[in-house]
This record gives C-alpha cells, structure tokens and sequence, in this order.
C-alpha cells in the first residue's frame, strides 16, 4: 500500500500542440483496491508529491484507517505532476517549463486513471495548485467527479497571483542560489505578518546575529534546495499562473455549470496568495444557476499554509461529504 507505482502514457499531447511519447507518470494508491470501493483522487500542490498517507504522507492527519477520508471506505489515488522529481526520474525532466499548463496535467491525469480503467470519481480534491488542477480536471470531464474539492486555491490566476509567479520566476533564473531564495520569497505568500509575529516576536538568541524568523526562513530555504531540484520548482511555479478552466468564448460561470457534481470550495480567511474574495465572489455568481455550489472558510492566523495546519477544521468541513459515501455493495454496482 502506497508503493510508487508507475504508468506510461504513450501519447500526451499538449494545448499547445506538443506531443510527447511515453511519458512515465507516477502515483500512488492507498486503502482499498480499484473497483471494490469509491475512488477519491488527491492532487499535491507546488513542493507537495503523491505520498499523501501513512507515516510520512503530507495529508495524512486526513487520509488512513478511519480517518476523515477512510482508507477503509475509499481507494485514494495521487499522481505525481510528471517533472516533480518525487519519483527520482532525472532523465525525464522538464526544461521546456513554459510550454506546459495546468490544463495539460488535468489532462495527464485523466490519461492515467484511463489507464487504470477508471471512469468516475467520487471526489477530488487538491490544496493550492492541486486545487487548481482538481477544477481543471472537473472541467475537462464534467461528468466524471461527483464531488470537487478545492482548497486554499482558485478557477483562475489572478493578477496578484500572476505578478508572484513571476517574481519567483525572476529569482530561480537569476539568483545565485535560486531554490532557497526563491522559497524564502514564497514563505512569505505562504503565512501572514500575525502568524510570524505571534510566532517570533522579535526573538533572537543570546549571542547570534539572525533574528528567530530570519533563521527559520534560511532553514525552510535550505531545506527545500536539499530535497527539490530547480526545473521542478519552474515548472510547479510556472503551472500556478496557467489556472484558468474559462475557455475559448466560454466564461466561468459557463464552464462551471456543465460540472454535475457538487462544488465545496473551501478558502482560508487570512490567505494573502488566493485570497477569499475571490472564491467567495465565484461561489455567490455561480450560486445564481447551480443549486449544489458550497463555500467553506477555514479561520487561521496562519494564512494560506493553514490547508497543511488546520487539520482540525478542514477534517470538520470534508467529513460530512465523506460520510455520505459508505457503500458495501459498490463493486457490484461496477
């Protein structure tokens, strides 16, 4: 259980109109097996990967053996965003980083659950740029998810999301050491000026230079360079500023109202990346002509990283949607 795995996609071609031949794309499957229970899908975010469960998985205060996402009622499957790094497949980075979108990784994704012969999900759900890849996904297939759950996120880049990417961007092609600092940057999206403060307070150790925060910030900097490899933190930064499932002449509101499933987008009321607002102004518009559209906020001082915090509240929110879902006779309904 939760063995990276690995399938080949003979064919991806891209919006752009690239074609790629034998893409390896990873994943990882946790609880039951595929087709004796509901499949929920798990997409990570920017520095995340598809270990989402058991002892060192990123969700994993959600996702296990009676858990709010109970591993003994769901098959969870997470893919790796092909160029993450997390499976250790050097040769087949991504250096083209721009050529690529948050569409083609739904699409991606799609292709690999084809290959796994599924066909519906019960839900998906996703933090961050997962989230923005679980509404590209729910676009793309707006049959096929009967329950989409985007977290911490949003249908579209904003500006102010957009203007970050390149700032981040600007950094990884021109610092000298381009992942750290580049982080360093990023942890500032990541948690807002009360959360430090409350967790710093100005501090310093007897006899150091640094600051308690400018410690934390070289570490987090450091850590990240140690673990994550430079096109892959293009290409994650990059994907963030593609979000976008309006379409052609198609607006959001006419994309969104062909998904069947129910929508619960969930927000942090102190995000300073994806900020409320706007998902708060999406749900009341789209509110207006599709009845199963539901906003949540999750309360933090912590900002947009409290989808990797507040476990406590986001377990309260997705439980009521999970427990909904115990079917013993799901794999003779198959």
């Amino acid at each position: 259980m939760g063995k990276l795995k690995k399938i080949i996609i003979e064919k991806w071609l891209t919006e752009n109109g690239n074609s790629y031949q034998n893409v390896p794309l990873f994943w990882q499957q946790f609880g039951s097996e595929i087709g004796t229970a509901p499949i929920v899908v798990v997409n990570h975010a920017l520095t995340g990967n598809s270990n989402v469960a058991g002892e060192n998985g990123w969700w994993k205060a959600l996702i296990g053996k009676n858990k709010t996402i109970d591993t003994n009622d769901f098959t969870v499957i997470a893919f790796n965003i092909p160029g993450n790094g997390f499976d250790g497949d050097y040769e087949n980075q991504i250096d083209n980083y721009k050529d690529f979108n948050a569409k083609d990784i739904a699409q991606i994704f799609w292709q690999g659950l084809n290959e796994l012969k599924i066909d519906k999900l019960f839900a998906v759900i996703g933090g961050s740029l997962g989230g923005g890849i679980a509404w590209e996904m729910a676009a793309l297939r707006p049959a096929k998810i009967e329950n989409l759950i985007p977290v911490a996120t949003d249908w579209k880049a904003t500006d102010w999301v957009i203007a970050n990417v390149l700032v981040q961007d600007q950094i990884l092609n021109n610092s000298d050491n381009p992942i750290s600092d580049a982080r360093i940057h990023a942890m500032l999206l990541y948690r807002t000026p009360q959360s430090l403060g409350l967790k710093f307070n100005r501090e310093k150790s007897v006899g150091e230079t640094n600051f308690h925060i400018e410690t934390w910030l070289l570490h987090h900097g450091e850590k990240l360079q140690n673990r994550f490899r430079l096109a892959s933190y293009k290409l994650m930064n990059h994907l963030l500023k593609t979000v976008d499932i309006s379409k052609n002449d198609l607006s959001f509101e006419a994309v969104a109202n062909e998904i069947y499933g129910n929508i619960h987008v969930i927000a942090v009321d102190s995000d300073l990346f994806f900020i409320p607002d706007e998902n708060r102004e999406s749900v009341k518009l789209l509110q207006q002509t599709k009845s199963n559209i539901f906003y949540h906020e999750i309360k933090s001082i912590h900002g947009h990283d409290a989808f990797l915090i507040e476990f406590e509240q986001l377990s309260k929110i997705i439980e009521p949607i999970f427990n909904t879902q115990k079917q013993p006779s799901y794999a003779t309904q198959n």
